[in-house]
């Protein structure tokens, strides 16, 4: 699937500390990849909503699934412009001033439209790129979806029509002034990590943890 270069519209320019933007399709990427859990924005009927969603992405088009008789399958289904939200915290930064406290963030908004995802064929190829989006690998060791599983599950693709990434790294930005201040000022880092694996205590068969697993919790 060919890949955009660049996502910059009007509607995707950010305005707040420009600088921070970022459009190319790298960093985007590299953004929606580092997570599997967006947020969801669309507007029904005059009311805005916002419901999170497992994801994943190949290429231009990210894949979201759920039951469908949702009330966001439904909608999403139809085409109706939709935003998709991911913000990763990587350290509180703490300044000399109550006011310069920050976080340091990758975060990303697209913009576009889903189409639902009929063929079966195709539809049972995005159900494994979504599961080893989220554990690489996962796929080959379950049970394959059953038909009965893929006909109340929704796959839609959402097409990625333009987006933005905005990065903030480094320390406080203080008051000149502050900066004489006898006040402990830095960076705590933030780090998101995968603890020890639990089985699952209704398991009739004590099984060793899977390679996915175990790579999954090596890895990080």
């Amino acid at each position: 699937m060919e890949e955009q270069a660049n996502f910059k519209s009007e509607r995707s320019t950010v305005r707040r500390v420009p600088k921070r933007a970022h459009y190319d399709a790298a960093t985007v990427f590299s953004v929606l990849d580092a997570n599997f859990v967006g947020q969801v924005a669309f507007q029904l009927e005059g009311q805005p909503f916002q419901i999170p969603m497992l994801y994943g992405r190949e290429g231009n088009v990210l894949y979201l699934h759920g039951s469908k008789k949702s009330r966001i399958y439904q909608t999403l289904a139809r085409g109706i412009p939709c935003s998709l939200g991911v913000t990763l915290v990587d350290g509180i930064v703490v300044a000399r001033s109550a006011f310069h406290h920050s976080v340091n963030y990758r975060s990303v908004v697209v913009f576009g439209r889903c189409a639902p995802v009929g063929d079966p064929e195709e539809k049972l190829a995005v159900f494994e790129r979504f599961t080893d989006a989220i554990i690489p690998g996962r796929w080959a060791e379950c049970r394959p979806i059953n038909a009965k599983e893929a006909k109340v599950t929704g796959i839609l693709a959402l097409t990625i029509e333009d987006a933005s990434a905005k990065i903030r790294t480094g320390g406080p930005v203080d008051e000149t002034a502050d900066y004489d201040l006898p006040i402990w000022a830095g960076v705590v880092p933030l780090e998101t990590t995968y603890g020890v694996p639990v089985e699952d205590q209704n398991s009739k068969i004590t099984c060793e943890v899977p390679g996915s697993v175990r790579e999954l919790v090596n890895d990080k």
